[in-house]
């Protein structure tokens, strides 16, 4: 949609919701908190011995939650009755019996795409991969040949994603548009979005759909509105079933997000984590980072455990980036890699908060992997998170040591630090049945689907400032500019790569691939213009509000 022309297509979910809301708002990097740190006095734990007394501590302030544990458990929705579900039901079959009907390949197309758009596309899958085999089998077997640039970007669009061969030479019979890109009739808004959208799905190599992004964004910019409404009233043109089917879908779904969202903050109320002041208290952003990750109905157990280690990961963040000391961060990373109960009496009382925290959710989680699929995950999930304190380590002495790492130094270890290779593997168990010895290889190799997945995460997201400085500090004479091109390539560079490796045979399901795509998607939603993550900005506020508490007005009910 024309509402997220800077981003790559997000969650079909997050994009509908947005349909009806402000578009995505963005955040500043980890790194402008650590600098943006006050420095105060605080007396430490009692278990810290008596030469430590009196330590001075970072401070980063941040602002208590605007989601109260009261507020979040309050919440309840009347689209969990069982006459929405049975008027969901009525309209499911009247769409199914749509899709048996369409039998033109153009038509087709055009349904698949409303169905992708409105969120949809999961009821039906197995009707979609029967249009989608059809109309890939009518461009191997070179039966047809669309008429306009739109069908056979839109074509090229749904095809990518869903693992088909299908290559940029589906382009090349508008041979102007392909030698000249400025001859084209920029009055072809719906070929030129059609054709952007495309060119996100290229990998390297392909220069036409690079050249291409940049003709139609600088063309769609200045259509912005007019098309913003156009394309909504385009997907409402079709039959009032369509729309009211959407709609009603999306609240039953959120309906169960809700109750997702109330087991996670009962944990997080449960689990003592909050009441660290020192820590960002951000239950509902975590909860929110795990609806664009996965967000159908049957990923509820997803969405609750990943919010779990979403805030772990944030809460030990600010222990290693803000309050800890150098002396009690090595202590604490000791413990964690030899996950030793017994010598968590020599931590202070906050990192035993944090260390108890994190050997509870440990414990559920591998519970059930062993109940569920036999497998003893306990091993494998203690060496991820010995893993990502150990990074977060590094960066404390860099910190205390007054060192800038060069750029690759820096890459090197942020791609481990931002947490993304802990919470793929959290999400392989999560959503992956069986558990394959082959996949788990590839996980602790960490394969590139997931490695790509980090490095957007951390340079377009994570901490663009520390990316810009390690640059201007390596490069001589480069200038913030410079630097921002060359971390902007990077991220444009690991998309490609992204792109390729998600249509490349690989041990893991479609579904954790998704997953991972996913994650970075929620990156760059989470981080486009500053740290929506920690801030809580009006922009981010009411993005959570459309997704998560207010529900879409409906005709019927």
């Amino acid at each position: 949609m024309l509402m997220a022309l800077s981003i790559p297509s997000c969650t079909n979910f997050t994009k509908f919701a947005t349909a009806k809301k402000e578009k995505f708002s963005l955040v500043k990097s980890r790194s402008c908190r650590i600098v943006s740190c006050q420095v105060q006095c605080s007396t430490s734990s009692p278990n810290i011995s008596s030469d430590h007394k009196n330590i001075v501590r970072r401070s980063a302030n941040y602002d208590p939650p605007i989601w109260s544990y009261d507020y979040i458990q309050a919440l309840s929705s009347k689209y969990l009755e069982k006459s929405y579900s049975k008027q969901h039901h009525m309209l499911k079959e009247e769409v199914k019996l749509m899709l048996g009907k369409v039998e033109n390949h153009l038509h087709q197309l055009e349904l698949a795409n409303v169905l992708q758009r409105l969120g949809l596309f999961y009821h039906f899958k197995d009707d979609m991969k029967r249009i989608l085999d059809d109309i890939y089998k009518s461009i191997i077997d070179g039966n047809h040949t669309w008429k306009n640039l739109c069908s056979t970007a839109l074509e090229f669009r749904l095809l990518r994603p869903h693992g088909y061969d299908v290559s940029t030479e589906v382009f090349k019979r508008f041979h102007n548009e392909m030698d000249n890109l400025k001859s084209y009739n920029t009055s072809d808004i719906e070929g030129m979005l059609s054709l952007y959208e495309a060119s996100y799905l290229s990998i390297e190599g392909e220069t036409f759909l690079d050249e291409a992004r940049d003709f139609t964004r600088k063309h769609l910019k200045e259509f912005v509105e007019d098309q913003n409404k156009k394309e909504n009233e385009m997907i409402l043109q079709h039959e009032s079933y369509f729309a009211e089917f959407a709609k009603l879908d999306f609240n039953i779904l959120q309906a169960t997000l809700q109750e997702d969202l109330k087991q996670a903050s009962s944990w997080w109320k449960d689990s003592g984590l909050g009441e660290l002041s020192f820590a960002r208290n951000r239950l509902m952003e975590n909860f929110f980072w795990n609806v664009g990750i996965a967000w159908m109905p049957h990923f509820g157990y997803h969405r609750r455990m990943q919010t779990t280690v979403f805030a772990l990961i944030t809460t030990i963040d600010d222990v290693y980036d803000v309050h800890g000391t150098l002396e009690e961060l090595e202590l604490f990373t000791d413990v964690v890699d030899r996950w030793d109960s017994n010598a968590m009496d020599k931590l202070p009382d906050y990192m035993k908060t944090c260390f108890l925290a994190l050997g509870d959710v440990v414990d559920e989680i591998a519970f059930n992997s062993l109940k569920e699929q036999g497998f003893h995950s306990t091993p494998y999930l203690k060496k991820q998170w010995a893993g990502l304190c150990k990074s977060y380590l590094i960066e404390a002495k860099w910190y205390h040591n007054g060192y800038t790492p060069t750029l690759q130094e820096y890459i090197d270890n942020a791609w481990i630090s931002i947490g993304a290779s802990l919470i793929m593997f959290h999400a392989y168990l999560f959503v992956s049945n069986p558990i394959t010895r082959e996949a788990l290889d590839c996980l602790e190799d960490n394969h590139n689907i997931i490695r790509w997945s980090a490095m957007i995460h951390e340079l377009k997201a994570g901490d663009v400032a520390k990316s810009m400085q390690c640059y201007m500090n390596e490069v001589s004479g480069a200038s913030e500019k410079d630097a921002h091109a060359h971390v902007w390539s990077l991220v444009n560079k690991t998309w490609k790569k992204m792109n390729k490796d998600r249509a490349t045979s690989s041990p893991f399901c479609e579904t954790f691939t998704e997953v991972a795509v996913n994650f970075a998607r929620m990156a760059l939603c989470m981080y486009q213009n500053g740290d929506g993550h920690t801030v809580q900005d009006p922009k981010t506020k009411n993005l959570i509000l459309s997704l998560v508490i207010e529900p879409i007005p409906v005709t019927h009910g």
